[in-house]
């Protein structure tokens, strides 16, 4: 049998998507991806993901405003993320943190948009998603403040930043994903980054549709294709896909403990 695995974060409520759902979850599982967390970036479409969760027993999803959204969407506040959170299938807050690659102009917006979103996993016990490009000084403050205030539990997701954000994220305790990049030949330094890491804080993920690993780069991504990152996480650990499965499996269900809990009615 194939060992189970989970894409920890994907977008299959996207248009690339629209109409292919159900044939997706099948591939998936038939690639040992037995579980995917869709992600919703802005809440106008939360209604969408949620009925994907509702629809598919692999699905569970979180919610957020995207950072490079912040500034086109209305303020979240913590309780509406509290409110979207009592749904037996969200599982995590977010997708949220900060961009400056693009948006920097809106980098104020973005900097109270993540600290609302702390607040949230804060008061919900919910696992914080963060996605950071450009901004490692400012997200390694921000994340550390945020703890120390109360702490809180957190996947940095397509983990692509520096050593020094890896560091500052491990240090608290906090989970690095690999995503398509990490599979790409010329991400040494970031497999190096990766291999330095516990093996106890590793998740794999897609972040489809985009980012689609060897030897799919440059076509649409989908949770299927997280079989590949897996290999090359095992091989940068030096230990077999098996047990690179069994550990991702393991740090999953310790990070999101909602969806490792859940059980259809």
């Amino acid at each position: 049998m194939t060992a189970l695995i989970t894409d920890s974060h994907c977008h299959i409520d996207f248009p690339d998507f629209d109409g292919e759902q159900e044939a997706l979850v099948a591939r998936a599982a038939e690639a040992g991806v037995h579980r995917m967390v869709t992600i919703c970036t802005r809440l106008r479409n939360e209604p969408k993901v949620r009925a994907l969760a509702e629809a598919h027993e692999a699905v569970f999803y979180a919610a957020g405003i995207h950072p490079m959204r912040a500034a086109e969407e209305p303020m979240i506040s913590v309780d509406e993320i509290k409110a979207l959170a009592q749904h037996p299938k969200f599982v995590g807050i977010g997708e949220t943190g900060l961009d400056y690659h693009y948006t920097a102009d809106s980098a104020e917006v973005q900097k109270q948009s993540l600290r609302i979103h702390i607040e949230a996993a804060q008061e919900t016990g919910l696992p914080l998603i963060i996605h950071a490009r450009a901004a490692d000084d400012d997200m390694a403050r921000i994340l550390a403040e945020g703890y120390r205030a109360q702490p809180y539990s957190c996947v940095m997701h397509c983990f692509s930043s520096s050593a020094g954000l890896a560091r500052a994220a491990l240090d608290l305790g906090f989970y690095l994903s690999m995503s398509g990049i990490a599979a790409f030949p010329k991400s040494q330094e970031l497999r190096d980054i990766f291999a330095a890491a516990p093996l106890d804080r590793i998740l794999v993920e897609t972040d489809s549709p985009y980012l689609a690993p060897p030897p799919h780069r440059g076509k649409r991504n989908e949770p299927a294709y997280t079989a590949h990152t897996a290999r090359v996480g095992a091989e940068t650990f030096g230990i077999s896909y098996e047990d690179f499965a069994a550990a991702t499996e393991a740090n999953f269900d310790r990070l999101f403990a909602k969806a490792a809990a859940w059980r259809p009615a």
